[in-house]
C-alpha cells in the first residue's frame, strides 16, 4: 500500500469533517478522504475538542485542479 503523507489537525470544540475539508482543501464536500485516512475516530457530525485528525496532503496536480481558473491567480493561470 502506497504511504499517504499528511497534516495532523488537532480539533477545536465544534469542528466537523465538512469544516476541516473546506479549510484545508476550500471545498466541503471533498470530507471522505479525510474519513478514509483516519478509520478508529467516529463519523458523528461534531469533533470532539483535542482530537488528532490526519489530514490527507493532496499532490500539486490534483490540488491545483480542485481550483478553478477564474480563482487562480493571473500568473498561474
Amino acid at each position: 500500500m502506497k504511504a499517504i503523507n499528511c497534516i495532523e489537525h488537532i480539533t477545536q470544540a465544534g469542528e466537523r469533517w465538512d469544516s476541516l475539508a473546506w479549510r484545508y482543501y476550500g471545498n466541503p464536500l471533498d470530507y471522505g478522504r479525510i474519513i478514509q485516512a483516519n478509520p478508529a475516530l467516529d463519523i458523528g457530525s461534531a469533533l470532539p475538542s483535542g482530537v488528532k485528525v490526519l489530514i490527507p496532503v493532496l499532490p500539486v496536480s490534483e490540488s491545483t485542479q480542485a481550483l478553478q481558473a477564474e480563482e487562480l491567480p493571473p500568473w498561474k493561470r
